[in-house]
């Protein structure tokens, strides 16, 4: 076991051992509460530039596999667990995680108090950080976080963005209709999905739900997204500030009123931005699934994943937009719909994979909104 060091923007030093890639991860360090489904948060583009620390202590005694996985490959920076479980139980395993990370270069820490992490994060808010398994000086470390860039006004999209457009066809393996409404679907819609950092789970539910589904790179330009004729379109998740994605935010106020529209997470806040709202980032983030949200239409609450650093100005929203969610921790936005046209976007993952569920039921909304705008 190597020693390894994470040292915190504000001076804070903790000492583990290092696990995964060996060598030095800049990042911004935040913390993630789900008690599972650890190789779908590595795997989820929205953590481009961010170290992930997991709350829940034991991490990898489930092995990794090729089906949990969210996107092409891990795209954060580093990963910081209480103890790594060097040998894994489960009958799907196909691998161990610290290979999975050193095979993508992954730089991980294990036995620090992520308990005091969180505390630490959640007191003074998401910093810069690094680890490093190799310049083992706090004092040397420290001037190379302080001169790393941080994630706000930067494009993390472009980096995790597919570059060039494609089919998906693949479904869920498990899935079973969540109503009767549901399950008689037989229209076939044609959607097209904007790739921020796009979840492959988002697909597969698209597709459950009878859509077929092109991908299209961050960049692509409205017309040619028109020029397909979709019945709807998607805006998908992704990672860090959406004001630093302007190019996106114009493309959709160019399709705004002309399609059908659905936006989750970075896709939420680029669709207000367009609408003319105003986003602004958060002292520590949504990261976790079991964050509470009210449905205002229904007044149900729902248990969400979410996976977000900013979050929408309520008061910069329009008359012609009505907010439908929110967060009962703090009160911020987490859904909006548009009076007027057939748009509407939600901050969490309905298509949270392990779980929860609650809001699955959006996907057969954008379903029902494409049927009776088309």
């Amino acid at each position: 076991m190597k020693k390894a060091l994470l040292v915190i923007e504000d001076g804070t030093v903790f000492e583990g051992y290092g696990f995964g890639a060996q060598g030095e991860a800049f990042g911004e360090v935040v913390f993630n509460t789900s008690m599972t489904g650890y190789q779908e948060i590595l795997t989820d583009p929205s953590y481009n530039g961010q170290i992930v620390t997991m709350t829940y202590p034991e991490i990898g005694n489930c092995g990794v596999n090729e089906e949990d996985t969210e996107s092409r490959r891990p795209y954060l920076k580093g990963f910081v667990v209480k103890e790594y479980w060097r040998t894994p139980s489960n009958w799907r395993s196909q691998g161990d995680l610290e290979s999975y990370l050193s095979n993508y270069g992954v730089v991980g820490i294990e036995g620090i108090d992520t308990r005091a992490l969180t505390k630490l994060i959640r007191s003074k808010g998401a910093q810069k950080a690094v680890i490093s398994t190799e310049d083992l000086d706090p004092k040397s470390l420290l001037k190379k976080v302080h001169s790393s860039a941080g994630i706000i006004g930067i494009d993390l999209v472009t980096e995790v963005s597919c570059d060039e457009p494609y089919t998906w066809t693949e479904g869920t393996q498990d899935w079973t209709p969540l109503s009767e409404e549901s399950s008689q679907t037989k229209d076939t819609f044609k959607v097209v999905a904007y790739d921020f950092g796009l979840k492959h789970n988002i697909l597969r539910k698209l597709t459950d739900h009878g859509c077929n589904v092109t991908v299209v790179p961050s960049r692509t330009p409205p017309n040619e997204v028109l020029a397909m004729d979709p019945d709807g379109i998607f805006l998908s998740n992704g990672p860090g500030d959406p004001a630093a994605v302007s190019y996106a935010v114009e493309s959709v106020r160019t399709l705004i009123g002309k399609k059908t529209i659905f936006g989750i997470c970075l896709g939420h806040q680029i669709l207000s931005l367009a609408l003319g709202g105003k986003t602004y980032k958060l002292k520590f983030g949504h990261r976790g699934a079991n964050q509470p949200v009210k449905n205002l239409q229904t007044g149900k609450v729902e248990i969400t994943s979410q996976n977000h650093g900013f979050a929408v100005n309520a008061d910069s929203l329009g008359n012609d937009i009505d907010i439908t969610h929110i967060n009962l921790n703090d009160n911020t936005v987490e859904g909006i719909k548009h009076k007027n046209y057939p748009v509407f976007s939600v901050q969490y993952h309905p298509e949270a994979s392990p779980g929860p569920h609650d809001a699955s039921y959006l996907f057969q909304d954008f379903i029902n909104l494409m049927k009776s705008n088309n």
